[in-house]
């Protein structure tokens, strides 16, 4: 599979130079942004700033020198990388700036934790490896042209095994329930959408970057998410239309609106089915997955859908965060927890590019 780095990703030191005149566009960018999302970010923007940069000492004071974390499944590429999008998402990049080498690190990581077939595995991964492997492609792929020469030669290497290990694992025979999905094993040939959730942005993230994805990849997982939704009610499950709906109905929105389906009937009711029980998040297995998920979902619907879940989130988990800076989520420990809630802090400043939010989407009130 040919990746096509991002174009900044050209010579580390001229890139140095080109930064200023991209700053600037940002700048003007996040403004325009800061309006388009309302006064219920701004309402929320400084202690939000200051309870992300809590978290993110928390994660470095928590780092060890190999670069694990001593925390559940703390030598997992999946947590690490999750880490690692975090510091993406509040605007950081590799090698520059105060979290820069923190960035370098969980990059290095993963990319050591590659083995020669390309899977992105440090053993430490619960019942399977295919989880932390998306989350870990996802990652690779999502700062692939951000790093320096010598980084993003070795991402060049792994990223497109990596890539082929998750469409080899769609492709297994499976029933016609489980097709276009994927599960723990490479070999699985069941699906759960919580799996296949992050497998499907892990591709359309490549796409987005020039890899040579087919497009029969992408619409396969797209059915496959599509039959994990109850259509009368209007939430998604995990291996049925039902079972840990709470947690997964906003992945499966996220994943439907990411992939070109922008504001169907089917992703308002979704929309609609969270508003309406969304308050009962904090009593669902995995709460902080949930409200990662709802999070992103919601802003990718805008208008009504992403305010009133956002005036609900902030507040609410601003008190959650602990004296430490971190939060601790669900029987993942507090790294996962810390940088899970980040990455739904931080959804409005939409730095990493897998969640750009399409320009054409209105803004529904």
């Amino acid at each position: 599979m040919r990746m096509i780095r991002r174009q900044i990703s050209a010579g580390f030191r001229p890139w140095l130079l080109l930064l200023l005149p991209l700053l600037l566009m940002a700048g003007m960018a996040m403004e325009c942004r800061a309006q388009e999302t309302g006064d219920v970010f701004r309402q929320y923007e400084a202690r939000v700033s200051k309870a992300v940069e809590r978290g993110f000492e928390y994660m470095l004071s928590t780092e060890q020198s190999d670069g694990t974390f001593p925390d559940a499944h703390g030598r997992s590429t999946g947590i690490s990388s999750l880490v690692g999008m975090a510091f993406l998402a509040q605007g950081h990049l590799p090698g520059l700036g105060k979290y820069g080498d923190a960035i370098n690190r969980r990059i290095d990581y993963t990319l050591l934790h590659s083995s020669p077939e390309g899977l992105l595995d440090a053993g430490d991964h619960g019942n399977g490896p295919m989880y932390a492997h998306n989350i870990s492609t996802l990652f690779l792929s999502e700062v692939s042209g951000m790093v320096d020469p010598a980084r993003q030669r070795r991402i060049d290497e792994v990223l497109p095994k990596a890539m082929n290990i998750i469409l080899r694992a769609q492709a297994v025979q499976k029933s016609i329930e489980h097709q276009g999905g994927w599960r723990y094993q490479p070999t699985s040939q069941d699906s759960d959408l919580s799996c296949s959730g992050w497998a499907l942005m892990a591709l359309r993230s490549a796409r987005l970057n020039g890899a040579q994805v087919p497009q029969q990849a992408i619409e396969a997982a797209v059915a496959y998410t599509q039959r994990r939704f109850d259509r009368r009610i209007g939430h998604f499950g995990y291996m049925d239309t039902a079972q840990h709906k709470d947690s997964l109905t906003g992945a499966g929105l996220l994943c439907l609106e990411l992939c070109g389906r922008h504001g169907t009937p089917e992703n308002l009711k979704a929309g609609d089915w969270i508003l309406e029980n969304h308050e009962s998040l904090p009593r669902a297995e995995f709460e902080f997955y949930g409200n990662y998920y709802n999070a992103q979902g919601m802003f990718q619907l805008g208008g009504k859908y992403w305010r009133q879940y956002a005036e609900w989130m902030y507040p609410h988990y601003l008190e959650e965060q602990s004296g430490d800076g971190s939060w601790l989520g669900e029987r993942f420990g507090r790294v996962y927890g810390t940088s899970m809630m980040i990455l739904a802090f931080t959804v409005p400043a939409r730095q990493l590019p897998i969640y750009q939010r399409d320009e054409r989407v209105d803004e529904r009130k």
